[in-house]
């Protein structure tokens, strides 16, 4: 569970420890976050499931590091294990192959094949340099590769920091720490008003994930930052109303919010935001309109990225399936998928509604985008979609000009 002074999982760089068994996957990690977060043995298969951990490594910052089943695990079991690390590699941001014995073999070709599909990042970590072993043939195959490398040895402590400050300098990853949820939308001095109900969603003492990371990026923009509950909006406006650059809202209360709100202040939603920040909100844009052209017996997934226990008054489950039945008149089925890995086989969908996705990485999410492309099946999220059927989506995607401008010309 995260709290307030942790960064959550969707906003880390998500490194996988990939190579066979026995590699020294296990030893490397635990080298790295500088305890023994994975169990290191010399029994072969000693990694079973995929593990995950947050952690603060010096000097990348927060990550999601995960230990992997070995590539060359046998038997039925090994076989979802293997599974379980190739869905692994769709949404990470790095992967690290881990060679123990200096031979290239199938299986890290298999690997590096699966990461350069999904376009991954890829460093090779030859460990187990202490043991003296020849890896002059692998050093030259990984340059003839064009591949990135590096030794190391977690007994003579060395070759981690130079891994860490490969990693670093990836382009990848050094672009991800340049982007910021409202970057180009708040400047320094500017008033974010933030609309917070605290309904039954809300976790008690705290505010949701959402919430809690807009407002830090907020402060760390250098703007200003308020947060109201929907019953104190109209005085605050009446009091601080041409002060206020921007107002973000849960979508749950946004026509409300939209009626007290003065038409020259921009007005956007939490989800929006996310959309928009870890995904393409002009694809998800897009895929809103199909909500008008909906059939009797159509069927809508609703993908949530995390796992919840359902609420009497749901916003995924509940809310959005009545709004939608009730602006379509249509008579729909609503399946929902729930958690972070995404269903194989979307045939059959007529639509896709898409959570916000806080608790992914961005990577993620643009993979969730992207098998709806390949499938051909519109998609959205949940703050476009409820905006769309609430009739404010004009407004709340005006602080972003270009796709107000796009979406504008389509809907005349």
């Amino acid at each position: 569970m995260n709290t307030l002074n942790e960064t959550p999982q969707g906003m880390r760089t998500a490194i996988a420890f990939l190579g066979r068994r026995n590699a020294g996957k296990s030893s490397l990690l635990n080298t790295i976050v500088g305890y023994e977060l994975a169990i290191v043995s010399d029994i072969a298969g000693t990694t079973a499931d995929p593990v995950k951990k947050a952690v603060e490594i010096h000097p990348l910052g927060p990550c999601l590091v995960i230990d992997t089943a070995g590539l060359d695990d046998s038997g039925m079991l090994g076989e979802k294990r293997i599974r379980k690390t190739q869905e692994i590699i769709k949404d990470i941001d790095v992967g690290l192959i881990v060679i123990g014995d200096g031979i290239w073999t199938e299986y890290e070709q298999q690997v590096l094949d699966l990461c350069l599909q999904n376009q991954k990042e890829i460093i090779v970590v030859l460990s187990k340099a202490d043991t003296n072993l020849d890896t002059a043939d692998i050093e030259r195959f990984l340059t003839q590769k064009q591949l990135a490398w590096v030794h190391s040895s977690v007994a003579a402590k060395n070759g981690t920091e130079l891994l860490v400050e490969k990693v670093k300098n990836l382009k990848s990853i050094s672009k991800m720490e340049d982007e910021s949820i409202l970057g180009d939308v708040v400047k320094h001095g500017d008033l974010v008003l933030m609309v917070v109900p605290l309904d039954l969603s809300a976790p008690k003492g705290r505010l949701i994930l959402p919430q809690v990371q807009i407002l830090r990026n907020t402060l760390d923009i250098g703007a200003r930052a308020m947060v109201v509950k929907l019953d104190q909006l109209e005085s605050t406006i009446e009091k601080f109303g041409d002060e206020i650059d921007l107002v973000i809202t849960d979508s749950q209360v946004v026509l409300k919010v939209n009626e007290i709100v003065p038409p020259a202040t921009k007005l956007t939603t939490f989800s929006i935001l996310f959309s928009r920040f870890k995904g393409d909100l002009q694809q998800l844009l897009s895929g809103v309109k199909q909500i008008d052209m909906l059939n009797d017996g159509d069927k809508i997934l609703i993908a949530e990225a995390c796992t919840h226990h359902s609420l009497e008054d749901d916003i995924g489950r509940v809310k959005i399936p009545n709004w939608v039945r009730e602006h379509t008149k249509k008579d729909l089925q609503f399946e929902i998928a729930a958690g972070p890995n995404f269903i194989d086989n979307l045939k059959g969908y007529s639509l896709i509604l898409q959570c916000g996705g806080c608790t992914i990485t961005k990577r993620a999410y643009i993979n969730r985008i992207n098998a709806a492309k390949e499938a051909e099946i519109p998609i959205t999220n949940y703050g476009l979609a409820i905006s769309f059927l609430q009739g404010v989506l004009s407004r709340v995607i005006e602080p972003f000009p270009e796709t107000a401008e796009v979406y504008a010309n389509n809907n005349p």
